[in-house]
């Protein structure tokens, strides 16, 4: 490999980061991620929505959004808090440090985002009315 490989200096164009066309998605699906997210809420589902955001198969919540069939970059599921607990995703010693630092589920969506390099939760506000 060349040094200049390393440094991505040269011609090679630098690599987008896939979190710019996730922002784009949850854009378009802002008000169908809010309202999928009040139902989990207003059901006694959970007081925790979680949406996770992914690219590759994923056996995690329910599939509400198909990147195949929508012609996008990410495909997204619902899950909630309870179930990454179960799972095992969030240990239960730190649910609530998880519940601590969860945000007003009304003006943001709980993303779980899984790349390859690994999964974090990001917090994206819901577009305004």
């Amino acid at each position: 490999m060349n040094p200049e490989e390393l440094l991505n200096e040269g011609n090679q164009p630098k690599k987008e980061s896939p979190l710019k066309s996730l922002e784009v998605d949850l854009k378009l699906f802002s008000e169908s991620l809010r309202e999928v997210a009040v139902e989990i809420m207003v059901e006694g589902l959970s007081a925790y929505p979680i949406f996770i955001a992914h690219q590759h198969e994923l056996k995690l919540g329910e599939l509400i959004l198909d990147k195949a069939e929508l012609n996008t970059e990410w495909s997204i599921h619902a899950s909630t808090l309870e179930e990454f607990v179960e799972r095992g995703i969030v240990k239960k010693e730190l649910k609530q440090r998880f519940i601590d630092n969860y945000k007003n589920a009304h003006d943001f969506m709980c993303v779980f985002v899984v790349v390859p390099e690994g999964a974090n939760f990001v917090f994206f506000p819901y577009n305004k009315e």
